[in-house]
């Protein structure tokens, strides 16, 4: 397949055959959909009229997936995108849904780039931190203080005390706060 800037021109016929004007052979839905996949654009036309039929298309390709149980959108949110089709949200959904789904992409992207270049991509994920100051409390809880236990005692100084429990939870909050505006 031709990598290119421009969406994959596919024609349908009256026959309702769909056919990649690249590759010059007739393809089905789901190799539009692997084009898709790959990141290419497609564009889907009716030859005889010339009218745009991709919307069509990428909705039965959608509703194919969906009615062999790849679900991917939950019930509520089919729901509401029907209601949105008989009221004045009509004109909203569509750009809160492509501003949502780039935002989807760009955090995406962006967790893709830190795996692949940060020494230790872990240590950058938000609320990392609060995450090892709760696991050494806890761990530090169940090793010192149990009767017979194998495990160095606790000094006094090493219980965790309000100061560190204020701090883990005020970290949690933060890291709860920034998984809430994703």
């Amino acid at each position: 397949m031709a990598t290119s800037d421009k969406p994959l021109l596919i024609k349908r016929y009256a026959s309702r055959r769909l056919y990649n004007t690249e590759t010059s052979d007739y393809v089905t839905l789901e190799d539009i959909a692997g084009f898709i996949r790959n990141g290419r654009e497609v564009k889907i036309v009716d030859l005889k009229s010339g009218d745009d039929l991709t919307r069509q298309y990428l909705l039965q390709i959608i509703a194919e997936h969906e009615g062999r149980g790849e679900n991917v959108l939950p019930l509520e949110v089919l729901n509401d995108l029907v209601r949105s089709y008989s009221s004045q949200a009509r004109s909203v959904v569509p750009q809160f849904l492509e501003m949502s789904f780039d935002m989807l992409r760009d955090g995406q992207s962006k967790i893709m780039q830190n795996l692949t270049t940060l020494p230790n991509p872990m240590a950058q994920m938000p609320g990392f931190e609060a995450m090892q100051a709760q696991q050494r409390a806890f761990m530090k809880a169940i090793t010192g203080g149990i009767g017979g236990s194998s495990g160095p005692e606790m000094d006094r100084d090493d219980k965790p005390d309000d100061k560190d429990l204020k701090d883990i939870k005020r970290q949690l909050a933060e890291l709860q706060e920034k998984l809430s505006k994703m």
